[in-house]
């Protein structure tokens, strides 16, 4: 199955580093290996319909930068594997730009958005409080913001990125 279509935010180099860095790490306590580009996700489709794409160019350039916090970490999935991610927050401008951009997308959630950094994916649900108490250890209390500085639509079938702000 081909990953669905997906617009979101990139982190900032530094912040992509610590975050990248924090996989590294996790793996040589014995944990699978975290592949995936650090990003926060606004919204989603198997073929991402061209409303949203020409209404989220409109959109969020104005509102990126931006800044999110941590607010705590949450588990994804009720099956066999699950997904561990940092539950973040950020300002009341891009939530309501992603929450018209999920109404907008034909196979969005609604009026709902639940901005989340994805940092363990598809782990083996008997590894996950494990794979929690060793983030909280390794994740510096003073890693508290993250700043979003790109945003664009990666379309995997594709291999093509479509930036909306914050360059390529």
């Amino acid at each position: 199955m081909t990953s669905p279509d997906n617009i979101l935010l990139h982190l900032s180099e530094p912040h992509e580093a610590y975050v990248r860095e924090l996989f590294d790490q996790l793996e040589a306590r014995g944990f699978p290996r975290q592949n995936q580009t650090p990003h926060i996700t606004i919204t989603f489709s198997p073929a991402m319909d061209p409303a949203t794409v020409k209404r989220a160019s409109q959109i969020l350039p104005p509102v990126i930068p931006a800044q999110f916090e941590r607010r705590g970490v949450v588990v994804y999935g009720t099956k066999s594997k699950q997904t561990v991610a940092w539950l973040l927050e950020t300002t009341d401008e891009l939530e309501q730009a992603a929450r018209e951009l999920n109404v907008l997308n034909p196979d969005g959630r609604g009026d709902r958005w639940s901005p989340h950094l994805t940092v363990g994916l598809r782990l083996p649900r008997a590894v996950v409080p494990d794979y929690i108490r060793a983030l909280d250890e390794l994740t510096s209390p003073h890693f508290k913001k993250l700043d979003a500085v790109r945003a664009g639509l990666w379309s995997p079938a594709a291999q093509r990125y479509t930036p909306f702000a914050g360059g390529c």
